[in-house]
This record gives structure tokens, C-alpha cells and sequence, in this order.
């Protein structure tokens, strides 16, 4: 019998026929093959919202070519990816092949290794149209309200821009978190800092003042600073209290999608894209030299901490072996998912738990063993012992004034022995372990600052921190965690700056539009309550298109009346003017934004119509005519460079110019593809040399 498998990358097919071996041919979808048109709406509002789906632009002879091959064969196999978008794939596929939905044909791999691949495929079942249909749903109410929404708000503040479900929230999370920074007022405070010894130990430790006859001090300004320290002048400083104990430190859980976007960027500065990039392709598998090609890691978009029995017992054997049953707790520690979490596979963690980072870390790139190593420690540190720690709180009295000092030395250090989370490791003096002390102990005095303080602002969101706060607050789901903060920055509704998230102009102008014309679209509880509801759809306890219809009926009329109130209304926003001169009339040109894009104009419009290419100087020359190397882009938008002299100077090149010059010929060098730094003069030179690594910056 031959037998059809569908999944949806080459990498996964590749793999995945590598398990099943003869009578098996496995074709990958490439993602979607049916989608709501982009042209039109797609959506029958009047026909009970029916949706309007079509074969994606380009995959028609794709779909011709697997008909035929699903009608060759004897059976079909859907095994697209474990979640909501790949069972509403399947459903699509199952549609176009014209399959029965009730055959049990549909397959799910949680890791792409010969034991997970063998279990999905023992295990087929229907497709779950409950899965299918909230899938749907999310589709369906994001096209409506994109469709309808960024017209709107590209008509009154400028062309192209969008506003959509989950992004539009996103975005007011950033800007409210600026109004907070800007509208803060920042107060003065004080600390009185000490440093002491316990004779005849010559260990420094640090201690602060708490207050004074046992009640609290609080320091406002340098008079109060300093009639403190005056106060203490020549005071004798005798330990007047030891309080030990202990505390447990538990690991934290195994990765989830979010979790894994947030550890990689504080601990790597990993964007959340570039970790999501090196774990698809542990997912899928890597040539592992000895072990084969194989998924290293569980499915990477999930949001539950569930385990598996054979994992967690791989997992400890390898503790057991390593550093011995005492790391082990006595009791298994199973972590509690959120409730509103869809469990239907495991946390992220790797397939093969004895396979150590070290013994792969050859066939690898260096982001795969990065986000390898992550997962891996993470997930063998969650199954250990905690750690525990002797703490010890030191009360110092000197004239009535009352230091403390605190700090903890390890008992046993448990799972911190692999791992620890990246705030974790940040420790203050005050953490350090304290001498031996006792009560009457009389302590030498080093050193005694009064220190001048202000109050912060909140911090401004990262890549990290927002994701965090969206996944707090019940908007967005991992699958959309990367697209949402990528979709924010594309449309310049914010920038970064280093790792931080800054609204722009533009994005705060949507924002305010937004809050005082469409409300609910970017209210965060009534966005959370919408994701929950459509939750329930999975589990077949709503209707789908009884969802859609509530929602679009409380969007469409605060969307009709908006548009009337604000008919001919148009907001402006602040133009940026440059350093280039209008040839013809004298004036600064100014950055305006068409249909293609960014493009200069004269500010004296509509007395002077002169616009002209926004281009952007670089570093280079150019290796034919001597002129300067400019970026421009195409309609699509991407970059290639060329020479300003053009039309006569028609040098042109996709490789990025670089800073350094060539040391054969003082030509500039360009970087072509695999990091390598080339002189374009090929005939008369042609040096090359690798690129150099640098130190990472905030951004990478």
C-alpha cells in the first residue's frame, strides 16, 4: 500500500520519511494552502459570516500536484503541526483532496524522533472541528477588524497603516507605559550606608539603616542625612539581635513558548523572532551526527508545563548518573499549567533528555546549541531538588539607631548547581554571606555614607517584558507572540532603542484615536475576555459563528459612528524635516510617506511640487566611478545599494557596503552572504576575508 503523509515544513518531510521508510511519501504544505483572499473582505457578513476561503496566490499547481497524488494513493495522512493553525490546515487540505472529515487521518508528531513519529502514527484520530472552528474564528474576527479599522485610521492619520485585535493593545501597553514614564515625578531620598568588621575577623559586610528607637526612618533630604551621621559621630555599634533560619528555593518550570521568548532575550538578547527561528529547527531536526537526523526538542508553541512520565524519567536517570540521588527531591514536583491553557502537549523540552548540549553542540549552529542548551538545562533543572539556603538578619544599635544586615550562605545547592534563572543571578552586597556574630558583639566601624537617591519611573517594556505582560494580561497566544511585537515595530508604531520599546509619534497618534473613537479595540481586559471566549470554542462549549457575531456587532457600531462624527477630520502629525535643500525653491525638504514608502518633498506645496527618492548615504564608494554608495529600496520595500551618480554611474548590488576598505586596492568592501567581506573589483583584485565576530549589542 502507498500511503501520503502531509506536514507542513521540507525539514519536518525530510525527517519524518526518514522514519517511515518504503511506502511512505511524505510532501510538506508549506505552510497554509487556503487563506481569505487579501483583495476583498472574503468574509459574507450577511450570509452568517461565512468565510470565503480561496488556494493561496501561487500554490495552485502545488494543489494540482498533491490531488494527484493523494488520488494515488491509498491513503492520506495529515500531519500538520500540533496547534490550532495546524489542525485548521489539515481541515483545509482535507477540504481540496476532498477527504471524509470523519476518517481517522489525521496525525500529530509532539517531536519529530522515530519513537514520537511511531506513536503519532499509532495514534490517528478525526480532525477536531472544535480545534478547526476556533481557529476560525480568531481568522475570521481579525479580518473584519482589520479590514474595517485600518482604513479608518489610515484615512485620518496617513496611508498604510493597520490596526488589528491583539497588536492595537500592544501597542497602548507601550504608549501607556510612556504617559506613566513622562508623567512621573521623581523624589529625593536618602540611605545611610555602613560598612563594618567583627573583630579579630577581617571580613567587610554592609549593612543600612532601618530606623530609629524600632521604628522606621524615612530620609527625604541631605539635612536629615546629615544630622543622622552627625548623630552617630564617635557611637559605639553593638550587635543587639541574630536571627537565623532557613528557606527553600524551588527551580522555576520548564519552558512555554513565552517563557522561552523572555529567558532567551534577558539571558542571549535574543529577539523573540531569531529564538523562535533556532527552535523550529531543533523541532524539525538536525543531522546529529551519530544519532541521525533528529528533533532535538518537543513542539515549540505551547503554554503548558505538562510533562511526560518517560521524559521525567529519562530526565532523573540522568541526574541519578551525573550528580547522584540527592539531587533528586523525594517527592516529583509536577508544575500546575493556567487554567485557560490548552493542554494538549508538553512543555518545551528536549525529545532525547540524555542527549547533553555538549555531545550535539558540534553538529549545531551556534544559535541552535544557544537554545538547545537553554532548554535542556531548564528542563533537567526543573525535575531536581531545590536549593537550600542558611539565612542570617543582623540588628546593629548604635545611639538609638538601628542597622540592618542581611545575607545567606548555600547548605545545599540543588538545581542551581545547572541552573538559574537570569534575575536570579543578580545579587546584591547585602546578599553576600555575614561573619559569625552574637549578640553584645562590639563591631568596628569602616566607613558610614549618606547616600542621595531618586525614585524611578516605571521601566519601559522590552521585546521580553511585553510579551510577558501580554501573556499576564490573556491577550495573544504563543503563536502570535512574535508576530505582534514584529508587526508594532514594522509599522513604526514603535522603535527600539537598545532593547527598550519607545512609541513613536505615529503610534501614539493611533493610540489616542483608538481609545477615544474604538475603546474596546484596544481595552485589555475586554480583549482578554474576547481570547477567552474564543478558548471556548475549542472545547465546543461556543458557537463559532455565534462568537463572531457578538464581537463584530459591538466593533461595527462605535467603527459607523466614528466615521460620521469624523468625516473630513484628518490628524496631523509633526513632519520630519532634513538637511536636504530644494533645488528649486530654497526650503529643507521634508520625509513624507506614499503609497511606496518614505519619499522627500518640498515643504512649500503646493507652490512647489519638487519630491524626490529618499535615499540614505552610506560609508562607501563606489568601486566604479569613485561616487558615494547609496541604500535605496525597491516597491517591496527591501534595500539594495547603488551609486549616486546614477543614470551615469549604473553600479548596483545587493550585498550591504561595509566600513573597512580593501588592503590590496583602497576599494570599499561589500558583505555578500556567509559573512564574508569581498572587493567588487573581481578582476583586478578580488581579496575576501571572513567577517569578524563582534560583541553582541542589545539589539542582536
Amino acid at each position: 500500500m502507498s500511503k501520503l503523509v502531509i506536514v507542513e515544513s521540507p525539514a519536518k518531510a525530510k525527517n519524518i520519511k526518514g522514519y517511515l521508510g518504503r511506502g511512505y511519501d511524505v510532501v510538506a504544505s508549506m505552510g497554509h494552502v487556503r487563506d481569505l483572499p487579501a483583495a476583498r473582505l472574503s468574509v459574507d457578513i450577511k450570509n452568517d459570516f461565512e468565510p470565503k476561503y480561496a488556494v493561496i496566490k501561487g500554490k495552485e499547481n502545488f494543489v494540482k500536484d498533491l490531488k494527484k497524488k493523494a488520488d494515488a494513493a491509498d491513503y492520506v495522512y495529515l500531519a500538520t503541526d500540533p496547534d490550532r493553525e495546524g489542525e485548521a490546515i489539515s481541515w483545509h487540505l482535507a477540504t481540496l483532496l476532498g477527504l471524509d472529515m470523519n476518517e481517522q487521518n489525521r496525525v500529530t508528531f509532539n517531536e519529530i524522533t522515530k519513537n514520537g513519529v511511531k506513536h503519532g502514527m499509532s495514534q490517528p484520530r478525526a480532525i477536531d472541528i472544535d480545534f478547526v472552528n476556533a481557529q476560525q474564528a480568531r481568522r475570521i474576527l481579525d479580518r473584519l477588524i482589520g479590514y474595517k479599522l485600518s482604513p479608518f485610521i489610515s484615512q485620518k492619520i496617513r496611508r498604510g497603516l493597520s490596526a488589528g485585535r491583539v497588536q492595537s493593545v500592544a501597542l497602548r501597553l507601550v504608549v501607556d507605559r510612556e504617559e506613566e514614564i513622562r508623567a512621573f515625578k521623581a523624589e529625593e531620598y536618602w540611605s545611610i550606608d555602613a560598612k563594618f568588621t567583627n573583630p579579630p575577623e577581617r571580613k567587610v559586610f554592609a549593612a543600612a539603616l532601618y530606623g530609629k528607637d524600632n521604628e522606621k526612618i524615612k530620609i527625604e533630604n541631605k539635612a536629615q542625612s546629615d544630622k543622622i551621621l552627625s548623630d552617630l559621630e564617635n557611637a559605639e555599634y553593638i550587635v543587639t539581635g541574630v536571627k537565623k533560619g532557613s528557606r527553600k528555593k524551588n527551580p522555576t518550570p520548564p519552558f512555554t513558548t513565552s517563557t522561552l521568548q523572555q529567558e532567551a532575550s534577558r539571558r542571549l538578547s535574543f529577539q523573540a523572532r531569531r529564538t523562535m527561528k533556532a527552535a523550529q529547527e531543533l523541532y524539525e531536526g538536525v543531522d546529529a551526527g551519530e544519532l541521525g537526523t533528529v528533533g532535538l526538542i518537543t513542539y515549540m508553541r505551547t503554554d503548558s508545563l505538562r510533562i511526560s512520565d518517560d521524559a521525567r524519567a529519562e530526565g532523573n536517570a540522568y541526574i541519578t548518573e551525573t550528580y547522584g540521588e540527592k539531587y533528586l527531591p523525594k517527592k516529583p514536583r509536577y508544575y500546575k499549567s493556567k487554567s485557560n491553557i490548552q493542554d494538549g502537549h508538553e512543555a518545551i523540552r528536549p525529545s532525547m533528555p540524555k542527549v547533553t548540549p555538549e555531545q550535539v553542540k558540534p553538529y549545531l549552529t551556534t544559535d541552535q546549541f544557544k537554545i538547545y542548551k537553554l532548554i535542556w538545562d531548564r528542563f533537567i533543572a526543573s525535575l531536581m531538588e531545590a536549593c537550600l539556603q542558611e539565612t542570617m538578619k543582623i540588628e546593629i544599635t548604635a545611639n538609638g539607631y538601628v542597622f540592618n544586615a542581611t545575607g545567606y550562605t548555600v547548605k545545599f545547592d540543588g538545581f542551581t548547581v545547572l541552573y538559574e534563572e537570569k534575575g536570579d543571578e543578580e545579587k546584591s552586597d547585602s546578599a553576600a554571606p555575614l561573619p559569625v556574630m552574637q549578640e553584645g558583639d562590639v563591631l568596628k566601624l569602616k566607613s558610614i555614607l549618606g547616600n542621595q537617591h531618586f525614585t524611578q519611573p516605571p521601566a519601559r517594556y522590552t521585546e521580553a517584558s511585553l510579551t510577558k505582560a501580554l501573556e499576564e494580561n490573556g491577550v495573544g497566544r504563543p503563536s502570535t507572540y512574535v508576530t505582534i511585537t514584529s508587526t508594532i515595530l514594522n509599522r513604526e508604531y514603535v522603535k527600539r532603542e537598545g532593547k527598550q520599546f519607545v512609541p513613536t509619534e505615529l503610534g501614539e497618534t493611533v493610540t489616542k484615536l483608538l481609545k477615544e473613537r474604538m475603546p474596546n479595540i484596544v481595552n485589555v481586559k475586554y480583549t482578554s475576555k474576547m481570547e477567552t471566549d474564543l478558548d471556548k470554542i475549542d472545547s465546543g462549549d461556543k458557537d463559532y459563528k455565534e462568537m463572531i457575531r457578538l464581537y463584530y456587532d459591538e466593533f461595527e457600531e462605535p467603527l459607523e459612528k466614528a466615521k460620521a462624527e469624523m468625516q473630513g477630520v484628518k490628524l496631523k502629525l509633526k513632519e520630519e524635516e532634513t538637511d536636504v535643500v530644494c533645488e528649486k525653491c530654497g526650503r529643507n525638504m521634508i520625509i513624507k510617506v506614499g503609497r511606496f514608502g518614505k519619499f522627500l518633498a518640498c515643504p512649500g506645496y503646493p507652490d512647489c511640487k519638487n519630491t524626490k527618492p529618499l535615499v540614505y548615504k552610506t560609508s562607501a564608494k563606489c568601486p566604479e566611478c569613485g561616487g558615494d554608495v547609496i541604500e535605496k529600496k525597491t516597491k517591496k520595500g527591501t534595500s539594495f545599494f547603488g551609486c549616486s551618480n546614477y543614470p551615469n554611474c549604473n553600479f548596483m548590488t545587493w550585498d550591504a557596503p561595509s566600513e573597512e576598505v580593501c588592503p590590496k586596492c583602497g576599494k570599499s568592501l561589500f558583505k555578500r552572504r556567509g559573512n564574508v567581506l569581498y572587493c567588487p573589483d573581481t578582476e583586478g583584485c578580488g581579496f575576501t576575508k571572513p567577517v569578524p565576530r563582534k560583541k553582541k549589542t542589545e539589539e542582536e
